[in-house]
């Protein structure tokens, strides 16, 4: 097949929750340039709406619709309108966080709802949308973690700027999506789904300038990661030219973890 070809994601129907986000506005551009057909998701309707609008303007073939994955109902409600409005669905892209914590001296009540969002709701919506991909025939999910999932933090990166109280969730649920992909990856051996994790190193969201001048020094490639760097690698692992990855987790920092 041609690498064109491979690479494209023409009559696929992808999901990508946390659309409107910095990671998900990148990701939906990716899938939307490669031709699928893209439906954004937001706790506000609204917020997914405009976003979708903003990527219907340029030509690409995005729909909204409403997810809240800590509440149970809709997230069946969800899975109930992606199959009576498109009737299958190819591939999910697990994006969606919420952080309720500030720091490590948060009270336990914010460590409990960021549990509830970003481990049981998270776990209930990637279990729900994996049975849809499986009854259309097959496709991939992705997971978005984090390098943080992999390490600990490096405090030096916020030395000289008002950051450097790094919230214990977000190391938390990061490592547990990136071992719960090889899991998924094992449980539905057979049913010809694929499960794959991408763990950014950073991407570049205007960041004080001295934060940048930190991490920056200390990666080979000399920046933080642009919205090209994740669409590509999305692109690939929901494609064919992906078939044949499966339950990998891949660490795209650059090379500052070399």
């Amino acid at each position: 097949m041609n690498v064109k070809e491979l690479l494209s994601l023409k009559d696929k129907v992808i999901l990508v929750t946390g659309g409107s986000g910095k990671y998900g506005q990148c990701i939906l551009e990716g899938l939307g340039e490669a031709d699928a057909t893209v439906i954004t998701t937001s706790r506000r309707l609204e917020s997914a709406e405009a976003t979708a609008e903003t990527f219907r303007s340029r030509g690409f073939d995005v729909h909204a619709i409403t997810v809240d994955q800590a509440r149970p109902v809709t997230v069946y409600a969800l899975k109930m309108e992606i199959t009576e409005r498109f009737g299958k669905l190819d591939g999910f892209i697990n994006n969606a966080v919420s952080r309720p914590m500030v720091g490590y001296d948060a009270p336990l009540e914010q460590f409990a709802e960021s549990m509830q969002d970003n481990a049981t709701g998270m776990f209930h919506l990637l279990r729900e949308m994996t049975s849809l991909i499986a009854r259309s025939g097959g496709g991939s999910v992705i997971n978005i973690a984090s390098m943080m999932g992999m390490k600990g933090p490096d405090l030096s990166n916020y030395e000289g700027t008002e950051m450097g109280d790094p919230p214990p969730d977000y190391f938390f649920h990061n490592a547990g999506l990136i071992n719960l992909t090889r899991y998924m990856a094992r449980i539905h051996a057979g049913k010809n789904v694929r499960f794959n994790c991408i763990s950014p190193g950073g991407l570049f969201n205007n960041q004080p300038e001295q934060f940048l001048k930190n991490y920056c020094k200390k990666v080979p490639m000399g920046r933080m990661a642009n919205p090209d760097d994740i669409k590509g690698l999305v692109v690939l692992l929901a494609s064919e030219a992906g078939a044949y990855i499966n339950g990998e987790n891949i660490l795209m920092d650059g090379g500052l973890n070399a």
